[in-house]
């Protein structure tokens, strides 16, 4: 199974989470934070962008395998979710 996206094709096999994020400056410091985080405290940090994280990495690894895909919005990173979610109800 894979999802196409700008001419990129990302395989859905062996995923271990999907998950939407966002990516933000802290005084400098830049993280990856969840949707519920940044709707809490997003007032006191700068936002990059929002991206989507296909993680590959198997429980239990401390080495990360993922593909992130960036957006420079809320709505285009929904509307891909959306997308990428018809996949897992078939």
């Amino acid at each position: 199974m894979n999802y196409k996206y700008n001419g990129e094709v990302i395989s859905l096999e062996k995923l271990t989470r999907l998950y939407g994020a966002v990516v933000i400056d802290m005084q400098g410091e830049v993280a990856e934070m969840s949707l519920e985080w940044y709707e809490l405290y997003g007032d006191k940090v700068k936002l990059l962008n929002y991206v989507l994280v296909f993680d590959y990495t198997p429980p239990g690894e401390n080495v990360r395998d993922k593909k992130v895909l960036e957006f420079a919005t809320q709505e285009e990173l929904i509307a891909t979710m959306q997308e990428v979610a018809q996949f897992f109800q078939k």
